[in-house]
C-alpha cells in the first residue's frame, strides 16, 4: 500500500483525511511493514466504509485488515439510529457470530504428551468438522427457534454445559432482540443438522500450551500458568448465518435507492437501522449470534465428554468466549457524550476495558479477556481489553492474523500432504477431512500474527497477556 496515501499519527496509527463523499476520517492500526504489505483493497473499502450515512467518529481497521466483502476483514464502524445511520450486512459478514472461546483444561502439556496421538484423533473423531460436516442433534422447527433465541443458553438448559458457563460469554451466553421469525425457512434447513460442527475454512478447535506471560495480573486473573493447556474452538453460525448474510444483501442492493443511499459499491448495501427492512436484519442477524453461541456451546460439551474419559478428574472450564462478525448497539462517549450506537465489527474482536458493566463482576476490574487465533500452526494469544481502547476504535481490536494471500493462491504454493508431516515435525499434529482445506489455511498464507498483536497492544487497543503454542489442531 502507497503510504503517501496516509498522514501518520504514531507508528502504528495512519489516518486518511475525508474527501470526495467521505463523512469521516478512515484510521488504521498498524506499524509500517504492515500497511505496506496490505492490499489496496483495504484503502479502498475502509475509505468506502467512511462515506455510508449516519457513520461516527471514523471507520477504522485493525492491524489484520485485508481485503474482504464490503467492509474489509477487520474493519469497525458505528452508526447513529437518530442521524440516519445504516445497518450494512456487508459490514457484518456472511459467518455471523464466528468467534473463539477458550477453556483451562488444568493439565500441564506434560500431562498429555503420552496420549496425544489418541487425544488428537478422539477429538477428531467426535468434533463434527469439515465442509457439510452434521452433528448429532436434529433440531424441529420447535426446537430450532428455540436455540436462535436462546443461544448458549438454550443448550445449557438442554445439558450442554452450565450456567457457570454463561457468564463467561459474551451477552451472557444470549443475544437480546433475536427473532427468528426473521429467519428464512432456507436458512433454517440449512443449519438443522449443523448444531455442534466446526465447519471448514480457518475454523478449528485447538489444544494450546501458554508457554509465555506478559502481564502477570491480568494472566492470574483469567488463571493462566506458563505449560498449562487450553482448548481454543473458533467457529460461527454455518450455514444459517451464510445465507442470512446473502438474503439481506440481495434485499439491501435493491431498497437502498428507495431509501436515498447512494452506494459506493453493492457490497456495501445497508438500509437505515429505524427502516423495517433494518429492523428485520437486526432481528435475523441476532438469531444468528444465538445459532453460533450455541454451537460453540454444544462443541465445548463434545470436547468435555473427551476429556473426562481420558483425563479422569479433569474439567474444562471457560476462560471467556466473544465473536466477531457482529452489529451491536452500545453506548460510547464521542466528544463527550454518552451515545447509543451500533458497531459494526468485521474480523474485529470487542475489547471492552477495565469497568465496563457488561463484564462479569470478577473480571470488571481487569479487562475483557480479548482472545486471537493465529492462522495452523502458529502461535496465538490472549490480550486484554484497555481503558484507552474505549476512545479508540469503539472498544475493539485484531481478531487473528489476517490472510496474506488468497486460498487459491494457497493451494499453488502449500501441499496438505507435506504440510500435515511437517507441522508434525514440530509436534503440532493436524486433524482435517481435508488436506486441500490444509493447503488453504497453510501459515503461509497468513500474515505474521505475533506483528498483528504487538501492533494492537502498541495502538493501545488491548494489552498482551498470554502467548500459546499449538499442540493439536482438530480443522475442516
Amino acid at each position: 500500500m502507497n503510504l503517501d496515501q496516509f498522514k501518520q499519527v504514531s507508528d502504528v496509527e495512519w489516518q486518511i483525511a475525508p474527501s470526495g463523499k467521505m463523512r469521516v476520517p478512515a484510521v488504521i492500526f498498524a506499524d509500517e511493514a504492515l500497511i505496506r504489505d496490505m492490499d489496496d483493497k483495504v484503502y479502498e473499502q475502509i475509505t468506502n466504509v467512511a462515506t455510508l450515512p449516519g457513520i461516527v467518529q471514523a471507520a477504522y481497521a485493525m492491524p489484520d485488515a485485508h481485503w474482504g466483502y464490503g467492509f474489509p476483514i477487520g474493519g469497525v464502524a458505528a452508526f447513529d439510529a437518530d442521524e440516519g445511520g445504516v445497518v450494512s450486512a456487508g459490514g457484518v459478514g456472511f459467518d455471523i457470530s464466528c468467534g473463539v472461546r477458550s477453556l483451562h483444561t488444568g493439565l500441564k502439556a506434560a500431562d498429555i504428551a503420552p496420549l496425544k496421538q489418541r487425544l488428537a484423533d478422539r477429538l477428531f473423531a467426535h468434533v463434527p468438522a469439515g465442509v457439510g460436516s452434521t452433528g448429532q442433534l436434529r433440531l424441529n422447527a420447535g426446537e430450532m427457534d428455540a436455540m436462535l433465541r436462546g443461544g448458549a443458553r438454550w443448550a445449557v438448559e438442554h445439558g450442554y454445559g452450565s450456567e457457570a458457563d454463561l457468564d463467561r460469554i459474551e451477552e451472557h451466553g444470549c443475544m437480546a432482540g433475536a427473532e427468528p421469525d426473521k429467519v428464512s425457512d432456507q436458512a433454517k434447513r440449512r443449519q438443522r443438522d449443523e448444531i455442534g460442527t466446526l465447519g471448514s475454512g480457518n475454523h478449528y478447535l485447538e489444544l494450546q500450551e501458554v508457554v509465555e506471560i506478559y502481564d502477570s495480573k491480568a494472566a492470574d486473573r483469567f488463571r493462566l500458568r506458563q505449560g498449562e493447556v487450553v482448548v481454543s474452538i473458533h467457529c460461527g453460525s454455518r450455514g444459517l448465518g451464510h445465507q442470512i448474510g446473502t438474503e439481506f444483501l440481495r434485499q439491501m442492493v435493491i431498497a437502498a435507492p428507495g431509501y436515498g443511499i447512494e452506494l459506493p459499491d453493492r457490497e456495501l448495501a445497508c438500509a437505515p437501522i429505524n427502516s423495517p427492512l433494518g429492523q428485520a436484519y437486526l432481528g435475523a442477524m441476532r438469531a444468528a449470534i444465538n445459532c453460533a453461541l450455541a454451537n460453540r456451546q454444544v462443541i465445548t460439551h463434545l470436547a468435555r465428554q473427551v476429556f473426562a474419559d481420558m483425563f479422569p478428574g479433569a474439567h474444562l472450564t471457560l476462560i471467556y468466549d466473544v465473536s466477531h462478525n457482529t452489529c451491536k448497539q452500545e453506548s460510547h462517549t464521542v466528544d463527550s457524550q454518552t451515545r447509543r450506537l451500533f458497531v459494526h465489527r468485521k474480523g474485529a474482536t470487542r475489547a471492552f476495558g477495565p469497568g465496563h458493566p457488561a463484564l462479569p463482576g470478577d473480571l470488571r476490574d481487569i479487562g475483557q479477556p480479548v482472545l486471537i487465533g493465529g492462522s495452523m500452526g502458529t502461535a496465538s494469544y490472549i490480550l486484554v481489553g484497555t481503558e484507552a481502547g474505549r476512545t479508540r476504535a469503539f472498544s475493539s481490536a485484531c481478531h487473528g492474523a489476517g490472510r496474506s494471500m488468497s486460498r487459491h493462491q494457497a493451494t499453488r504454493q502449500w501441499h496438505g500432504r507435506a504440510l500435515v508431516d511437517e507441522l508434525a515435525s514440530q509436534g503440532i499434529l493436524i486433524r482435517s477431512p481435508s488436506l486441500r482445506g490444509v493447503a488453504e489455511e497453510a501459515p503461509g498464507a497468513y500474515k505474521d500474527v505475533s506483528a498483528v498483536v504487538e501492533a494492537a497492544d502498541r495502538a493501545g487497543l488491548a494489552r498482551k497477556v498470554a502467548k500459546l503454542k499449538p499442540l493439536v489442531c482438530i480443522k475442516g
